[in-house]
């Protein structure tokens, strides 16, 4: 243990001190020596503990009835072990002898007063404050990791503004103090003592603009620090132990790395000198994002004027996995049909608390008002930010914005699996705005995976790819886009006789043969080309996510250009822009050729997926989606159960 601090003494008059319990001081017994003293003897109270320094190697140590020897580098420590019953009860004595301790000259009286004190947290992050820890100003990451955990209170809980609590400027509620972590101080001794001393909490400016601590009152909790507060002198009133709260206002981000400190100063009133001080750190909760194989706890969908069958066939699909449906009125969407779009659904924890939040993209459409408005809410937090450089492109929707499930690439475990954005494959032309980006990276968990998605007309990841559960070791698959895999089955369709099979039969719009589809280059072209983009992402979502082509599903697909190779979109309903709800899968009907009077679009995704125990449910979203440049997963959004691995468990 480190000295903090020298106590001198004099044998002319007694010295009195106060000391903290645990923490050694030094006791200079050489600024006043005795004329002619040669060595010395030191007792104290069994209140105090007394340590001495020497070098083995120059001095022995005494004997019975030998002193310690004075100039030879001897020095005297000391510890208080326990805090004073009344002011000045634990007790030092030096005696200083002559004649090698034969002789006693002199006495000095040192009368010290022991003080206990402590600034705890959740250092061990059980849920409950953590007591007698050290380096509680350090934070460590992994299962052994130490460190508390604070959440930003970006639920609304208080009433009045409607704004999250960590912006409202008002008092927390009882509902409200259980999103903060605790924290208590302690600070035992005599009464009198704290006269004239005095117990500080301070932040840095950088730090109060993330934070707000409030101290535990009989009727309402009082601020005392942050949002520009940023000292607190502690009134004690003769209470041992004081408890306070504190709240995150703020998200990891680009500039922050998520780390707030907390001080505690002990002060001598009379020269504002540090007897103590001790600093305890907190880690910012991030947003984590939740993929499809998680348990779906509520789906979102728009009511708008062409959807209302879509919505009926939907509400019986979404039955089947007994999750919630909630089914936004015009009043609500405003006429936006694209609530995957708007709004990404995620959770924060600590060890005392977890509530989902929502990310609300900066796309500001119909449904920009929604999130807020009507997701926002007790336990249910909310999180943006605004595009701060090149405006919005049709790259900030969520839709673009996907997570996979916990993977190993690398030789590197991501248990809370990674997040994948969508852009140009050059990292350093068009992608999602860098406020969004550089926020999710901050989050440091799910560490991002940026993907080639500008080749699409709209430009979302959800149209080419998804992942599904699987009820074996990995846990899920890959679900991939796949004109080549399409075009190869009307092919051997053709071969076996069927090329007069019509697609979009059922469907208010041009039909076609199988055999007018091979036919049309820029179809077959088209589909040349998606498949080179598709495959350039595989690669990447198998080096990143450590997959295997056994671990891939290539689900047929056809796009056609707007103009030769660019801007592609889905030819028939796209499959893979699913919703996945557990087993149950709502997949739009792709109307295709019929043989046999079966959909071999549909017939050749039943053979893929349900011998992973899935469930194929088709969806007819061609009028209400699929004509808008979009499918299901498009127009629907999932709350889901948060992962049961723990965040701070993980090793970055």
């Amino acid at each position: 243990m480190s000295v903090k601090r020298w106590i001198d003494i004099s044998h002319l008059n007694p010295t009195y001190e106060v000391c903290v319990v645990g923490i050694e001081v030094a006791i200079d017994i050489y600024r006043n020596l005795p004329k002619g003293a040669d060595s010395f003897d030191v007792r104290g109270t069994c209140n105090l503990d007394i340590f001495m320094v020497y070098n083995s190697r120059t001095v022995n140590k005494p004997r019975k009835g030998e002193k310690w020897p004075l100039n030879k580098g001897v020095k005297v420590n000391m510890s208080a072990n326990e805090p004073s019953r009344n002011v000045n009860d634990a007790k030092v004595k030096i005696s200083y002898y002559k004649s090698y301790g034969r002789e006693l000259i002199c006495t000095a009286l040192l009368y010290v007063t022991n003080v206990a004190l402590s600034l705890d947290v959740d250092v061990n992050r059980i849920g409950t404050v953590t007591r007698g820890m050290q380096d509680k100003d350090s934070w460590t990451w992994g299962p052994t990791g130490k460190g508390a955990i604070l959440l930003v209170n970006c639920d609304r809980d208080r009433e009045g503004s409607g704004l999250p609590d960590n912006q409202d400027t008002g008092v927390p509620n009882a509902a409200d103090v259980k999103d903060m972590s605790p924290m208590i101080l302690t600070a035992e001794g005599p009464d009198e003592i704290f006269d004239d001393y005095k117990l500080i909490l301070d932040v840095s400016p950088s730090d109060s603009e993330k934070l707000r601590v409030y101290r535990q009152g009989r009727f309402r909790h009082k601020h005392i620090l942050g949002l520009g507060r940023l000292t607190y002198e502690v009134q004690r009133k003769n209470m041992d132990e004081m408890k306070f709260f504190v709240e995150g206002l703020q998200f990891p981000d680009v500039d922050f790395p998520g780390l707030l400190y907390i001080r505690l100063s002990f002060q001598r009133v009379h020269d504002l000198y540090d007897i103590f001080t001790e600093r305890v750190v907190f880690k910012v909760a991030p947003w984590i994002m939740t993929p499809n194989t998680q348990k779906p706890m509520e789906v979102y969908v728009c009511n708008v004027d062409t959807n209302k069958e879509f919505v009926k066939q939907l509400s019986a699909f979404v039955q089947k996995s007994r999750a919630k449906l909630n089914v936004l009125t015009y009043s609500k969407n405003r006429g936006d049909r694209w609530i995957q779009d708007e709004m990404e659904f995620g959770y924060s924890e600590a060890p005392h608390k977890r509530f989902p939040v929502v990310f609300d993209s900066p796309r500001d459409r119909g449904l920009k008002d929604f999130p807020v408005a009507e997701v926002l809410g007790p336990d249910f937090g909310y999180v943006t930010r605004e595009a701060k450089e090149g405006g919005v492109s049709t790259l900030d929707a969520c839709g673009n914005l996907e997570v996979s499930p916990p993977v190993t690439a690398g030789g590197k475990r991501y248990p809370l699996g990674r997040i994948l954005i969508g852009g140009a494959e050059d990292l350093s032309d068009l992608q999602m705005n860098k406020a969004v980006t550089d926020f999710l990276k901050a989050q440091e968990v799910q560490s991002p995976v940026f993907l080639y998605s500008t080749w699409l007309y709209v430009g979302h990841i959800d149209e080419f790819m998804s992942f599904v559960p699987a009820a074996d070791r990995k846990g899920f698959r890959l679900l991939l886009a796949s004109p080549k895999v399409c075009l190869d089955l009307f092919r051997q369709k053709q071969k076996e006789g069927h090329g007069k099979a019509v697609m979009f039969e059922g469907a208010d719009t041009k039909k076609y043969t199988i055999d007018a589809i091979l036919d049309d280059e820029k179809i077959v072209s088209s589909c040349e080309f998606a498949q080179e983009c598709i495959d350039i992402n595989r690669n990447r979502l198998k080096k990143e996510l450590g997959l295997t082509e056994a671990e891939i599903i290539d689900i047929p697909t056809i796009y056609k250009c707007n103009s030769p190779k660019e801007e592609a979109e889905a030819f028939f309903p796209n499959m893979v822009n699913m919703l996945v709800l557990g087993n149950q899968l709502g997949i739009p009907k792709p109307f295709g050729p019929k043989i046999n009077g079966k959909c071999c679009l549909e017939e050749m995704a039943r053979s893929l997926l349900q011998p992973l125990g899935l469930v194929c449910n088709f969806i007819d979203d061609f009028d209400s989606y699929h004509q808008y440049f979009g499918e299901i997963h498009c127009g629907t959004n999932v709350v889901r159960k948060p992962f049961s691995f723990k965040w701070w468990d993980f090793e970055p």
